[in-house]
């Protein structure tokens, strides 16, 4: 095998031994737990800005569509959760089809811009149509509706295992794409799209099945969080949940694979940590992150990659 096979494989078997092991405390499972699924939905943005170099400021979109999907299906018509999350993945498949569209008429600032602005119309509109969707204050996802084969996805260990097979899932499809002639030619289009063209590639429509494969994968993220963590609120449609996955990627390292999960356990455990600390954290967070984008300007395994491991992906 591979030595990057084994490295990402290494990675996915180190988070189930942690577990099975009792390694880790109830704190901490629970923490993991929700950083895995958060990583998944940075996976789903790595895919569009990593490996495409499109930068989106509207991911939430399509998080948010994946969640509030499946949690009203369970909400107001009882579906169960096979059905809630196919829902979900539907769902924030046909709106990426849509959003990709629209928005590949544009580049660049125009393309941010865009994206955020059909993301804060999906924001606003969970707000306004707050009889169906309990606006800001949200709703919560009762523990009966959340039983998966007989399992109770609310108990802490089927939960952590539950966010671990997602993130695997979506990691392994990233690891996929990174190897196989599609990634490459997103590759390609990151480095000089106008020569991705003139080699005779449809530019425009890798860029959309790009953001349909990114967009599915971040609505995933958004239906299992509704799922396992029985919440659904708009918050997780605001612009911060768009800045988050960018964060995750630049800190852990754009275009690559391990990327978002170490991003988001930085991200994750710095807030944790430095909350505890002081009221004003995000000076403590802001600070930290300046260090890292200054002698880490590639992220963490990024320049890991560059410096010592070129077979990295």
């Amino acid at each position: 095998m591979r030595k990057d096979i084994i490295l990402h494989l290494s990675a996915l078997l180190i988070l189930f031994l942690l577990e099975i092991l009792g390694i880790f405390s109830e704190y901490h499972q629970g923490n993991f737990a929700r950083i895995l699924v958060l990583a998944a939905y940075g996976v789903g943005y790595n895919i569009l800005f990593g490996y495409t170099g499109l930068l989106s400021l509207g991911h939430a979109l399509f998080f948010s569509a994946g969640l509030y999907a499946s949690g009203l299906s369970i909400y107001h018509l009882d579906y169960n959760i096979e059905q809630s999350l196919f829902l979900g993945i539907c769902i924030s498949a046909l709106i990426s089809l849509i959003i990709g569209f629209l928005a590949l008429r544009t580049i660049g600032v125009s393309f941010m811009i865009v994206t955020l602005m059909f993301s804060q119309i999906a924001y606003l509109s969970i707000l306004y149509f707050g009889s169906i969707t309990r606006g800001d204050e949200g709703f919560v996802i009762q523990q009966s509706s959340r039983v998966f084969l007989s399992m109770d996805l609310s108990n802490p260990k089927i939960r952590y295992y539950s966010a671990l097979l997602i993130f695997s899932l979506c990691m392994l499809i990233n690891l996929w794409i990174a190897k196989s002639p599609f990634g490459r030619v997103l590759v390609a289009i990151r480095e000089n799209s106008d020569r991705a063209l003139m080699l005779g590639y449809n530019v425009k429509l890798y860029k959309l099945f790009s953001i349909i494969i990114s967009g599915t994968i971040s609505g995933l993220a958004g239906a299992c969080y509704g799922i396992l963590f029985g919440y659904v609120g708009a918050s997780f449609a605001a612009v911060s949940y768009s800045i988050f996955p960018l964060l995750w990627v630049l800190i852990g390292g754009a275009g690559t694979v391990l990327g978002p999960l170490i991003g988001a356990i930085f991200m994750f455990y710095l807030i944790d940590y430095a909350s505890d600390i002081t009221d004003a954290y995000m000076i403590i967070v802001g600070v930290a992150l300046l260090f890292v984008t200054l002698f880490a300007r590639r992220g963490i395994i990024g320049e890991l990659r560059f410096r010592y491991y070129k077979w990295i992906s």
